[in-house]
């Protein structure tokens, strides 16, 4: 693959992902938080259901396959993105992006925990990092808002996900997975949204087009190119890009929705994205820079 093509694929999947928070926050106003989770998801996995029928991509033959679906689905799209929508009705879009990308973070402190995983020194000084990073960036805030907390649990509802999608993976195919993981995920949520919320959805204009945005950019097309470039180039290398996810975040939170700049968040923001490209470098990326 050539620089230049990878460079375009990595940034625009990146900014997708960055840039969803403040998506989202402009859409708060028209549909109840778990409700509009709930579309997006349920449209994408649609949409994405009907690619994989199409293009015959191997489907699970057992139910514990799916099973591995569903809880994948019920941690990654209804845990991760139930608590990113609910985070954003109190902080942030800047604030949201920052906390829940740094699932990357618990990955490598679970990862030791719960599966025995072994991790480099410098990537444990990108967890040291990051959280330190968290530390400032929350830490001028008197008040513990509830959006604190949900992003947080986001991250580690999605670090939760990683690890069982690294441990089942081998088993399923990529493409299906995220296509069910979606479908399950969107349904948990539109369930929630009856039991936890009184749901509305204001049908115009701008808000249909939102949650086609939402459903088409920032999932499957965002799903396609990440993947795209792991399967067809050096996945340590693609990877080590998710810095710039959070630098979206907070670049679109600032041109769309006008949220400030405060130097706690610059500065925490700052340590949160070093410590993003530390855990995911690989030593051969280090290596080929040290010679």
């Amino acid at each position: 693959m050539s620089t230049f093509k990878f460079t375009v694929i990595i940034l625009l999947t990146t900014f997708l992902m960055g840039s969803s928070f403040a998506v989202v926050k402009i859409g708060l106003p028209y549909s109840s938080p778990l409700l509009l989770a709930a579309l997006r998801f349920l449209l994408a996995g649609v949409i994405m259901g009907l690619i994989v029928y199409v293009l015959k991509r191997p489907h699970p033959t057992t139910t514990s396959s799916w099973l591995k679906m569903f809880v994948i689905g019920s941690l990654q799209t209804a845990g991760v993105m139930g608590c990113i929508f609910l985070s954003l009705l109190t902080i942030t879009a800047s604030e949201t992006s920052i906390l829940t990308f740094t699932n990357l973070l618990f990955v490598v402190i679970f990862g030791t925990i719960f599966v025995n995983m072994r991790y480099k020194l410098y990537q444990w000084i990108g967890v040291v990092l990051g959280l330190a990073g968290v530390v400032i960036t929350m830490g001028a805030k008197v008040d513990l808002k509830m959006g604190i907390v949900y992003g947080i649990l986001s991250a580690v509802f999605w670090a939760f996900a990683t690890l069982l999608a690294k441990k089942w993976g081998g088993t399923l195919d990529t493409w299906v997975l995220s296509a069910y993981q979606m479908l399950f995920g969107g349904l948990i949520l539109f369930v929630c949204s009856f039991i936890f919320e009184e749901p509305f959805f204001i049908v115009n204009g701008e808000s249909l087009f939102l949650l086609m945005w939402l459903s088409i950019m920032s999932s499957i097309v965002q799903f396609a190119g990440w993947y795209y470039l792991l399967q067809h180039g050096d996945p340590g290398k693609t990877s080590s890009f998710l810095f710039l996810a959070p630098f979206f975040g907070v670049l679109t939170g600032w041109l769309l929705l006008g949220e400030p700049l405060y130097p706690s968040l610059i500065v925490g923001g700052l340590l949160i994205i070093a410590g993003i490209y530390l855990v995911n470098k690989t030593d051969k990326q280090l290596n080929r820079k040290q010679s």
